[in-house]
């Protein structure tokens, strides 16, 4: 009998898992402020007298959480760049905040063409750690986030095109209904999720201090 692929057994961490990643990488993660700032003005974004744009809270995000891209390939952060990510915002406007007031919860096999196609238009600018992240502070309820380590060692997805994606997608949404979803969680589990994956595989080669959630 052949055995099922990797990505359709991922680990599924209990809520008691997600509580130490939570306490771990509070510990361990400076960068957790980057995001918070980037999550603030992300919402901000739509008021008339914002004074940042979505993406220039992208912008806070991808030069703190993926700078190692922009450092390793050597690409600048430049004017260039930026009208880039302006350019790929604009030709989403309209479809991006219907998934933002999405839960992963609600995933149906129908969001698979759309949610492919969007992850390649994305990672052509952004790299496929950026698309990840950027999808994910765009919508945070709907978007699961990865890096390399975890794409292969939580999911067993190396290629990371746009079909891993999906894989990516569909395993956490299982993941999520699998410690009750929001209601149980109390916070966003896709976050949670990922937070016990950086944890648990991208900082597994170091020692992880085990902090007791309580």
């Amino acid at each position: 009998m052949a055995r099922s692929p990797r990505w359709e057994n991922a680990e599924r961490p209990s809520l008691g898992d997600l509580a130490w990643a939570r306490a771990t990488f509070e510990a361990v993660e400076p960068r957790d402020l980057f995001y918070r700032l980037a999550t603030y003005l992300m919402s901000e974004a739509d008021r008339k007298d914002r004074a940042f744009s979505k993406a220039e809270a992208l912008a806070v995000l991808l030069q703190t959480w993926n700078r190692s891209y922009y450092q390793r390939l050597k690409i600048p952060f430049d004017a260039a760049h930026f009208a880039a990510i302006e350019q790929l915002l604009d030709a989403h406007a309209d479809e991006l905040p219907r998934y933002r007031a999405r839960s992963i919860e609600s995933l149906v096999p129908s969001d698979e063409p759309r949610i492919r196609s969007l992850y390649s238009e994305f990672a052509a600018v952004l790299g496929q750690t950026g698309a990840s992240k950027a999808l994910h502070m765009l919508a945070p309820r709907f978007f699961p986030l990865w890096d390399g380590p975890i794409a292969a060692q939580a999911y067993g997805l190396y290629t990371r095109d746009d079909r891993d994606y999906w894989r990516l997608v569909r395993t956490t949404a299982v993941q999520v209904k699998s410690v009750g979803g929001e209601a149980a969680l109390g916070r966003n589990p896709i976050k949670a999720i990922d937070e016990y994956n950086y944890c648990r595989y991208t900082l597994g080669k170091s020692p992880v201090p085990k902090i007791d959630p309580q």
